[in-house]
């Protein structure tokens, strides 16, 4: 499979993909920009390991409608952006894009209508189900209009790693797009012929639950959590969605034919995650420099994962009291990490702070990459333009793991695509990934 990776970053959806299936998935080419940054660390890592595609160094935006249609493309994967997804008709009644920060998920859209992949593999962070705040789910709403009009399903679920076995909790909504002519989707339509069950009777429930992607990969319980499930049909005008929708969106879905069924889950995994103390490197190969002595920087996270209440004003004059949690004076190395940021390293709130052998110090990038199932010393190096060779700044390969995704969860996803397209003859509930967990 020809495989397309837009914002590719330093190659997690690349290294997941790989590790599912190397000889079937093959990415061609990948896109990777950082606008506003004159060095393009993260593409040049992305070029240091990975020479053999073809990797563009400009905005998606920029990638013309021809070159997209020189790509024979079975997949398009990545982890696009969370912006303002808003649409509006333009003067010309034509879709128009509404402000210039939705751009870049049309670009997706863009892209698929050109190329018609078979399949996408996309993830973001969890809060755009509920975004924006003045209308909940309606960006998501949009997006699934979106892939409706060009003929594609979207299957959807929020996964936290650590759930599934890996050492860092971090949640992010996971998306498995399929175009609705492939023989994946006309074995879906086709067991739905052999049953009474309509749509808005739960008629998804066995797909949701047990015969669908993540339900292999990523089992739940049998039943929504507090009975939360809704069933939603969507116009398609997606101008109409975008200024109308008033519709819930659960944390595990699926959309058909502009219908979309939507349910409130809870894992069911039976395996234990890998811990924070687990994927630490041996002491004595922490560098001196990430261990924190200054009493002042001591003091400093003590008040930063502290409780406190503070009165600010806003900008209007408005006096309120700011509140804000305490949280353990250093992370637990008996559970998984927490979500990594892209200050992670830094003197703040959100950086791991670690209390190892009655010495504090931060986490390593070599941690950080661990974190996110990375290999070892992964965003070490960089090829520059002229081709030399260079090293990357600790600092630098701390925010690219911020960024990042948990490459597990997209090997996972991979092996199901796999055996899909292996075995597409078997009965979907046999596509599920037996690998042995770490």
């Amino acid at each position: 499979m020809n495989i397309l990776e837009l914002f590719a970053g330093v190659g997690g959806f690349r290294i997941g993909l790989e590790n599912a299936d190397e000889k079937l998935f093959q990415t061609k080419w990948a896109n990777q920009w950082e606008p506003s940054r004159k060095s393009q660390d993260a593409f040049e890592v992305y070029n240091y390991h990975f020479p053999d595609s073809e990797n563009i160094n400009y905005s998606v935006t920029d990638i013309t409608d021809e070159k997209f249609a020189s790509m024979d493309a079975d997949m398009i994967v990545g982890g696009f952006p969370c912006q303002d997804y808003s649409v509006a008709r333009s003067k010309k009644n034509e879709q128009g894009i509404e402000g210039k920060k939705g751009v870049l998920f049309w670009e997706i859209v863009r892209a698929t209508k050109i190329t018609r992949p078979k399949y996408l593999i996309l993830e973001n962070v969890d809060r755009l189900l509920k975004a924006p705040s003045k209308q909940r789910g309606r960006d998501f709403a949009i997006m699934l209009t979106a892939f409706n009009n060009l003929g594609y399903s979207v299957e959807w679920r929020v996964i936290n790693a650590a759930e599934y076995g890996r050492s860092q909790r971090r949640r992010r909504v996971f998306f498995f797009v399929y175009r609705n002519d492939t023989e994946f989707a006309k074995k879906i339509d086709r067991e739905f012929e052999n049953t009474n069950v309509i749509f808005e009777e739960n008629r998804y429930d066995n797909y949701i639950f047990h015969s669908g992607l993540f339900a292999t990969q990523f089992p739940i319980k049998p039943e929504p959590v507090k009975k939360r499930q809704v069933y939603y049909e969507l116009s398609n005008d997606i101008v109409e969605v975008s200024d109308s929708f008033t519709g819930t969106v659960w944390n595990t879905g699926v959309m058909r034919h502009g219908r979309y069924y939507s349910i409130d889950t809870q894992e069911n995994y039976n395996g234990q995650p890998i811990t924070l103390g687990q994927i630490l490197q041996d002491e004595n190969d922490v560098p001196e420099n990430y261990f924190i002595t200054e009493p002042e920087k001591l003091e400093k996270f003590q008040y930063l994962r502290g409780a406190k209440k503070i009165e600010r004003t806003s900008a209007d004059g408005h006096t309120y009291t700011y509140s804000e949690g305490g949280m353990s004076p250093t992370d637990d190395l008996n559970l998984p990490g927490r979500t990594m940021l892209t200050s992670e390293g830094t003197i703040n709130r959100s950086t791991h702070f670690l209390k190892v052998n009655n010495r504090y110090r931060l986490i390593t990038p070599v941690e950080a990459e661990r974190l996110q199932d990375f290999p070892d010393n992964w965003t070490a190096k960089k090829k520059l333009a002229d081709g030399s060779i260079v090293n990357v700044s600790d600092r630098m390969r701390m925010f690219f793991m911020g960024n990042a995704l948990v490459t597990d969860i997209v090997r996972q996803i991979g092996c199901f695509i796999s055996k899909l397209e292996k075995e597409g003859k078997r009965p979907i509930t046999e596509y599920i990934d037996k690998t042995p967990r770490l």
